[in-house]
C-alpha cells in the first residue's frame, strides 16, 4: 500500500536536481556545506534499498578480501528498515550473512535480551539474525550480566572482543533526531569509548515509541564515539522531517559533542542515506541559491524572499537590488528588471494566501482567494487523529467555518487513549463510583470494574500496556472532551464521529500497520458526506507515528474516491500544528484571529482536560510547555512573521497546503 502520500508535495517543490544531479561536477558544488557524504533520495523504502545494497556489497569485499566481516549493527527505527531490505536480498540470493560476525551495538538497561523485555537485541533478532543465514555462534551482543558494579569491566571485556576480530569493518545505524549514534547522548565526547549511559527524556520517549511501553528504561550500554569511529565504514540512515534538524547539524554544523553525529565529520569513509524530508534543512534543499544557479519556480522565489527578509531585517516592499546582489539572489533582479517587480510579485502572492473565509466567500470574486466562492454552504469533513489535533491545530478555522454557515463534521480517527493518564482514569472511576452510591443505583458491576481496574492500575509496573478495559475507558474520556470541545466551536454533536481505526485499536500504542481496513472506514465516511473540503492533519513532522498513519488512511481512500464525478468538487487541505508548522513560502491559505477569537480557540482545547496539565506524551521534555502550548506559540508565530513581512498584522494564524491527489 502506498504510504506517506502527503510527501510528495515536497517532491512537487523540490527540483530534483538539487538531490539527485546528474554530474559529479554539479554534486560537487551543491554539496560545498556538507561535510559528510550524503546521499538523499525521495522515500525512505528507495533509501533503505539503496542502503542494503551497499551493505551486501561490502560484507561481499570484505569476505573476499580476509573471509569475513565484521559489522556493529544498531537497532534503531529508520535502520530496520534498512534490515527488512537486506533479507529482500537474501531471499533473493543477492547476499550471504554466513560469514558476517555481529555485534550488537547498544543495549537498553543492562543488556537483558528475555523475548518479554524491551531490547535492542531482541529486535535486531526478529529483523535480521533469525530471517537470514549468519551463524549463531557469529552473533555477539552485551553480558546479560551486567551490574552497576561491573559494568565497566564488562565494556572493556565487550570492546576486547570486538579487537579480537579485527575490529570493526562496518557499522550500520540511525541518526536520531538528537543527532546521536547508538545511545551516545548529547554530551558524548569524541573519545568515548564503550559504557553506561543515562538516557535523556527525549531518549526515553523515542525508545518508549519504538517499543509501544508507556516507560522505558533509564540506562543503556553503548559502544562509544571512539569504538564507532574506529569502524572501516559507518552507514547511517535518517528518514522523515522529524530528523532533518539532526541531519543538518551532523552534516553542515560544526563538530560538537552536542551533537555526537556531527563527529562523521572526521570519518574518512563515513555515508549517510536520507529521505528528501530528512533532507529538507541542508542547504541544497533549503537554499540552493546559495550553492547553484536555481530553477526559479514560484515556490522557490516565495523561499528566497522570505529568506531575504530574514537576512536582511526588512519586510518584502524595502527590499533594494543592493539587497538581492549582496545575498546571492540578483538571479531574481535581472529576470524581473528590478527588485520592484520581485517584491510585488511575492507581496500580492503571500497577501492573497491570507482570507478570513476559508470556506470561500459567497458572492465574491474569488480570482485571487484560496478557497471558491462556490458551492455556498460547503460540507466540510476534518479529520482529526487524535480527538483534540483538530481542535488545537485549527480550532479557528473551525469556528469560523461554522459561523459562515457550513456544514462542518468532525471525525477522531483514534480514540488516543494512550495520552491519557492513570490518574484521569480514576479519577473518572472515583466520580461514577460517589454517583453510583448517592443514587443507591446498587451496580454491583460498576462495582467489580472499578476494583478490578485500581487492582490493574496499581500492579502495573512500569511499561507494561493497559487492560482493555483500561484502553476503553481512557479513550471514552479523551473521545468525549473532544465532543465537548467541538460542540464549544459549534459544531453538532451528531457530526462527530468516533471511527476507532483499527491500526490504533489493534495495538497498544496505535503503531500497527495501516491496512485496508482502515482505508474502507475512512472512504465510506468520506462516500456518505461527499464533501465539498476535506481537512487533513499532515502528520510527516509527527515523531510517534499515528498522525502518519492517520495521514496515510485518509489519502489512500482519496486517491480511492478521486474518479468519482463529485470530487472534481472537493477541495482538500493538509494543516499542522500539535507537532510542526508549514514553512510560510509553503502556506496556500492562511486564516487569521483576533485577540477574542484566539482566546475562544484557547477555551476549546482547555476542554481537554486529561491533556492540559500532566498529559504523558510532551513534545520536548525540555520545555515546561505542552504540545498543545507549543500549537499556540506557532500561530502566533505564523502571525508574527507574516507581519514583519510587511503584511496585515493579527493576533494569530493558521495555516493550510492544498493538496493534490496523485496524477495516475
Amino acid at each position: 500500500m502506498k504510504t506517506e502520500l502527503s510527501s510528495h508535495i515536497r517532491l512537487d517543490q523540490v527540483s530534483k536536481r538539487y538531490y539527485q544531479p546528474e554530474s559529479e561536477l554539479e554534486l560537487a558544488s551543491l554539496t560545498r556545506f556538507e561535510k559528510v557524504n550524503t546521499r538523499i533520495v525521495e522515500n525512505s523504502d528507495t533509501g533503505a534499498a539503496l542502503a542494503a545494497a551497499d551493505i551486501a556489497h561490502r560484507i561481499a569485499q570484505c569476505v573476499q578480501l580476509k573471509g569475513q566481516c565484521v559489522i556493529g549493527f544498531g537497532a534503531g527505527k529508520c535502520a530496520l528498515k534498512v534490515y527488512d531490505e537486506l533479507v529482500k536480498l537474501y531471499f533473493a540470493d543477492k547476499v550471504s550473512l554466513a560469514n558476517v560476525i555481529a555485534f550488537n551495538i547498544s543495549e537498553l538497561g543492562f543488556g537483558v535480551v528475555k523475548g518479554d523485555e524491551q531490547s535492542t537485541f531482541v529486535r535486531l533478532k526478529r529483523h535480521l539474525f533469525n530471517k537470514v543465514d549468519i551463524d549463531p555462534s557469529n552473533i555477539h551482543t552485551f553480558s546479560q550480566e551486567a551490574t552497576h558494579e561491573n559494568v565497566h569491566q564488562l565494556c572493556k571485556a565487550y570492546e576486547a572482543e570486538i579487537s579480537e576480530y579485527g575490529g570493526l569493518d562496518l557499522v550500520v545505524c540511525e541518526l536520531t533526531k538528537v543527532a546521536s549514534l547508538a545511545f551516545n547522548e548529547p554530551g558524548s565526547p569524541s573519545n568515548s569509548t564503550c559504557r553506561l549511559m543515562m538516557l535523556s527524556d527525549d531518549s526515553r520517549v523515542r525508545v518508549a515509541e519504538a517499543f509501544q511501553r508507556e516507560h522505558a528504561p533509564r540506562t543503556a550500554v553503548t559502544l562509544g564515539i571512539s569504538n564507532l569511529m574506529s569502524a572501516s565504514h559507518i552507514i547511517a540512515v535518517a528518514w522523515g522531517e522529524d530528523s532533518a534538524p539532526a541531519l543538518h547539524a551532523t552534516v553542515e554544523g560544526r563538530m560538537t559533542d552536542l551533537a555526537p553525529a556531527s563527529f562523521l565529520q572526521m570519518h574518512h569513509s563515513a555515508q549517510i542515506f536520507a529521505d528528501l524530508e530528512a533532507g529538507t534543512r541542508l542547504t541544497r534543499i533549503n537554499y540552493p541559491w546559495r550553492v547553484t544557479s536555481c530553477e526559479w519556480t514560484d515556490y522557490l522565489i516565495r523561499r528566497a524572499i522570505v529568506w531575504l527578509c530574514q537576512q536582511t531585517g526588512k519586510p518584502i516592499l524595502k527590499l533594494t537590488n543592493k539587497d538581492y546582489n549582496d545575498n546571492g539572489l540578483s538571479e531574481l533582479v535581472v529576470i524581473y528588471g528590478s527588485a520592484y517587480e520581485v517584491n510585488i510579485k511575492i507581496f500580492n502572492v503571500l497577501q492573497h494566501t491570507i482570507t478570513g473565509w476559508p470556506g470561500g466567500k459567497p458572492n465574491a470574486d474569488d480570482t485571487h482567494r484560496p478557497e471558491r466562492a462556490t458551492p455556498y454552504p460547503k460540507r466540510v469533513l476534518v479529520f482529526s487523529p487524535h480527538p483534540d489535533d483538530a481542535v488545537v491545530s485549527m480550532g479557528g478555522t473551525v469556528r469560523r467555518l461554522v459561523q459562515q454557515g457550513h456544514d462542518v463534521h468532525i471525525a477522531f480517527e483514534t480514540c488516543g487513549d494512550v495520552a491519557v493518564a492513570d490518574e484521569d482514569l480514576l479519577r473518572t472511576m472515583m466520580l461514577s463510583e460517589k454517583i453510583s452510591r448517592h443514587y443507591d443505583f446498587n451496580d454491583h458491576a460498576l462495582s467489580g470494574l472499578t476494583h478490578r481496574i485500581r487492582q490493574e492500575i496499581a500492579s502495573k509496573a512500569p511499561g507494561d500496556a493497559d487492560s482493555e478495559d483500561v484502553r476503553y475507558i481512557k479513550g471514552q474520556i479523551f473521545t468525549c472532551e473532544g465532543i465537548m470541545s467541538c460542540s464549544y466551536l459549534g459544531v453538532k454533536p451528531e457530526q462527530i464521529y468516533e471511527l476507532n481505526m483499527p491500526f490504533f485499536t489493534s495495538e497498544p500504542f496505535g503503531h500497527g500497520r495501516v491496512t485496508d481496513d482502515d482505508v474502507a472506514i475512512a472512504r465510506e465516511l468520506i462516500e456518505r458526506i461527499k464533501p465539498h473540503q476535506i481537512f487533513v492533519a499532515d502528520g510527516l513532522s509527527d515523531p510517534y507515528g499515528t498522525h502518519v498513519r492517520a495521514a496515510d488512511a485518509v489519502l489512500m481512500a482519496i486517491e480511492q474516491l478521486k474518479h468519482e464525478p463529485w470530487t472534481d468538487a472537493c477541495w482538500v487541505w493538509l494543516y499542522r500544528g500539535q507537532w510542526g508548522q508549514w514553512d510560510v513560502d509553503q502556506v496556500e491559505m492562511a486564516v487569521p484571529m483576533s485577540p477574542e477569537e484566539f482566546r475562544v480557540k484557547r477555551d476549546a482545547i482547555l476542554k481537554h482536560q486529561s491533556q492540559i496539565h500532566d498529559a504523558p506524551i510532551r513534545e520536548n521534555d525540555d520545555d515546561d510547555k505542552l504540545s498543545w502550548e507549543q500549537s499556540i506559540d506557532r500561530n502566533r508565530a505564523m502571525a508574527d512573521l507574516y507581519s514583519r513581512l510587511g503584511l496585515a498584522s493579527y493576533e494569530a494564524i493558521e495555516a493550510f497546503v492544498q493538496y493534490h491527489p496523485l496524477k495516475d
